[in-house]
Formats: structure tokens, C-alpha cells, sequence
């Protein structure tokens, strides 16, 4: 289509071009006509001159009627019609002619009307058809971002639903494993089972408090980062492959600042999708993962370094699209919701840089710090 329309620019300009040389030759062709019968001695050269003036404009194909100052047609031209045509067709025509072109009046002769030049005609198709092209071409532009907008709809649809089943799966399997082992022991001592219990009926609740905040308004409160970091790295330690492929996580923080304004139900959700993404990414081979919280200036910091194989340019362009994955079967979610919960709902800024020293991935989230308290007022503890 792009080339189509190429080509018919090419030739409206290749048309115009022609048409212009074409009349550049008659108008000079024209004048020099008229000055040879200005400057011939003859007694009839001058009207020699003329007739062939008009003989001329006539060869040119323009549509042309004169009229005498009553208003009866003395002359015409080029007229598309039959040569007996009466009189109501001779003005149905000219009135065309002067909706076309306002008609010159010459004092004492009357007036001519005039039409378009033949090569108007061809110009107007071509102009037409141009549009049409465009228009075209418009409406497949819009057609296929509305199909990208619906693709990525759904894609971020079912990887939703994924990511629910996903972080539902982990309790449930969990409660059901705890049922079956009251089956087979039913006197276990119920403070140990409460405890259990306990931790996943919380992790349920994380789980349902998180999808219900996805687009609401950002509840905005004091987040002791520090202290949210310590409780999701506490939440990975035990569940980090030990035997075949070990993964090490370890923290740097210190106390439980800085604090930053947010919502610490989704913060913590952004900061577990980074940190799993970093364990997928030495799934097979082990590793180190370094979580590191501090601040710089007004930002407060998370940042997430791993020793894995690091990314490849053509994932680096859309790491953060929904269903942009390395990860075979992955759905490629986390990160898309990672970096909406960061800079669409907290006005922060989730981004990657690889490893300085060597092969691995750096995640950085930033969020605006907290304004320190004033005189007289009790600091923030942590989250």
C-alpha cells in the first residue's frame, strides 16, 4: 500500500512537471505569434495574428463561450456538446462554466466564459485517488493499533489470571498439605498447627488485600523500605533451592528506612516480582541475589542484583511489556505489573542496567522519599 501510494506521488509530480513544461512551450508559442503580427508590416497581419491567436487557444482544449453585451452567444469553443444544440443547453452549459470560473467582462464587447484545462481533469483524479490511498492507509494505521491494543489486553488479561492463580497456589497447596496431615495425625497439637495456619491465612490475605488495590487510587502512607525489604527476603530465604542449584539471598540495609511514600501492600508486591524474576533467572545453575536498600538525594532506593546470564539487546527493549519472557512457559507479568505499581501508581521508576562487574542484572526501584518529620513530631518506625 505504502508503495502504491509512493507511486502515485511520483507520477502526480511527474504529470504536473509535464504539464507545466507543456504550457511554459504554448504560452511562449502564443506570444511569439502575437508579436510576429505586431511587427508585420501587412495591413491584415494584426488580424492574421489574432485569428491565429484564437485558432491557438482553441488547441488548447479550454471550454469557451462569449456572449454579447444582451447576452447572445457570439462565439464558443471546445463546447461538449451537439452543434445543434438550442439555446437552453447552450446556458445550462455556460452557467457550468461560470460555476467553474468567474467569467471576464470586457467593456463594449461582453463576456467570456471560460472553463478547466483538460490536464485539470487528470489532476483531480489523480488527487482523488491519493486520498483515497491515504485514507486507507489511515484506517489500516488505526485498525492495527487497535488490534495491538486488544492483543495486548488479553495478553495482560490471561497473564492476570496466571499471576492469580500463582500466588493463590502457594497457600492453598499449603492448607491442603496441613488437612492431610491432620488426616493421618489428628492429635498434632493445635498451637503448632494455629501458627501454620496462621502464616497462610496472612499470605491469603496479602494475596486478596494486593488484587483489590489494582486500580484504585494509591493509597499514599509512610514505607519504611528497610523493614519491607527484611519481611519479603525472610518470605524467599525458605523457599531458596539448597541442594541442586543453591541460590543465596542476602540483604543489605540499614535499620528499617529510608522511608518512602507509598502503598506498602503493592510496594511489597513490585519487590517480590523483581526478586522472583531474579530466581528465575538462575533456575538450573544457582547463584547470589543482593538486595540493597538505600537512598540518594529526594529518591529512596530497592535495588536487586543478581549473577545470572543477564539479558540479551533484543528482550532489553520490551523487558517491561506484558508477555515479554526468557523464561520458558512464562507468562511475563511480573515485571509489567512491577513497573506499573512503581511509576503509574507511585510516580517512581523501576529500571534495568546489566551487571557492572561482569554477567548479571541489576533492577533498580525508586520512590520518592518521605518529608521528614518536624519539630515535635514522633519519627516513623517502620512498616
Amino acid at each position: 500500500m505504502a508503495l502504491f501510494l509512493g507511486g502515485i506521488t511520483v507520477g502526480y509530480a511527474w504529470v504536473v512537471a509535464r504539464h507545466l513544461r507543456d504550457d511554459a512551450r504554448d504560452t511562449s508559442r502564443l506570444l511569439g505569434r502575437v508579436f510576429a503580427g505586431l511587427n508585420d508590416p501587412r495591413p491584415d497581419a494584426a488580424t492574421d495574428a489574432l485569428l491565429d491567436l484564437a485558432a491557438q487557444v482553441r488547441g488548447l482544449g479550454i471550454p469557451i463561450a462569449v456572449t454579447d453585451t444582451a447576452g447572445r452567444i457570439s462565439a464558443m469553443a471546445n463546447a461538449p456538446l451537439a452543434p445543434n444544440a438550442d439555446s437552453v443547453t447552450l446556458r445550462r452549459w455556460i452557467t457550468q462554466l461560470d460555476a467553474v470560473n468567474t467569467p471576464i467582462v470586457q467593456p463594449g464587447v461582453g463576456t467570456i466564459h471560460y472553463g478547466p484545462l483538460p490536464a485539470a481533469r487528470r489532476f483531480t483524479v489523480l488527487a482523488v485517488l491519493e486520498g483515497a490511498v491515504f485514507l486507507c492507509l489511515a484506517l489500516l494505521a488505526v485498525w492495527a493499533y487497535r488490534s495491538q491494543v486488544a492483543a495486548a489486553r488479553d495478553r495482560l488479561w490471561v497473564a492476570m489470571a496466571r499471576e492469580s492463580a500463582h500466588q493463590l497456589g502457594t497457600p492453598l497447596m499449603s492448607l491442603t498439605g496441613w488437612i492431610a496431615y491432620l488426616r493421618e495425625n489428628p492429635g498434632t497439637p493445635v498451637g503448632e498447627l494455629a501458627d501454620h495456619l496462621e502464616a497462610d491465612a496472612e499470605r491469603l490475605e496479602r494475596v486478596a488485600k494486593r488484587f483489590e488495590r489494582i486500580g484504585r487510587p494509591v493509597r499514599r502512607e509512610p514505607v519504611g523500605l528497610g523493614a519491607l525489604a527484611e519481611r519479603v527476603v525472610s518470605y524467599f530465604r525458605p523457599r531458596m533451592p539448597t541442594l541442586a542449584s543453591p541460590v543465596t539471598l542476602t540483604l543489605v540495609a540499614t535499620g528499617p528506612g529510608p522511608t518512602a511514600l507509598g502503598d506498602p501492600v503493592l510496594v511489597e508486591w513490585a519487590l517480590e516480582a523483581v526478586i522472583k524474576n531474579a530466581i528465575d533467572a538462575l533456575s538450573g545453575r544457582g547463584g547470589r541475589i543482593d538486595v540493597t536498600v538505600d537512598a540518594l538525594g529526594a529518591v529512596a532506593r530497592m535495588s536487586v542484583h543478581d549473577d545470572g546470564p543477564g539479558l540479551s539487546p533484543e528482550i532489553r527493549g520490551r523487558l517491561f511489556e506484558p508477555g515479554a519472557t526468557t523464561k520458558a512457559g512464562g507468562w511475563g507479568i511480573g515485571l509489567a505489573l512491577a513497573r506499573r505499581i512503581v511509576e503509574q501508581q507511585h510516580g517512581g521508576r523501576l529500571s534495568y542496567h546489566p551487571a557492572p562487574d561482569g554477567p548479571g542484572s541489576v533492577f533498580v526501584l525508586e520512590f520518592p522519599l518521605a518529608p521528614s518529620p518536624g519539630p515535635g513530631t514522633r519519627g516513623l518506625g517502620p512498616v
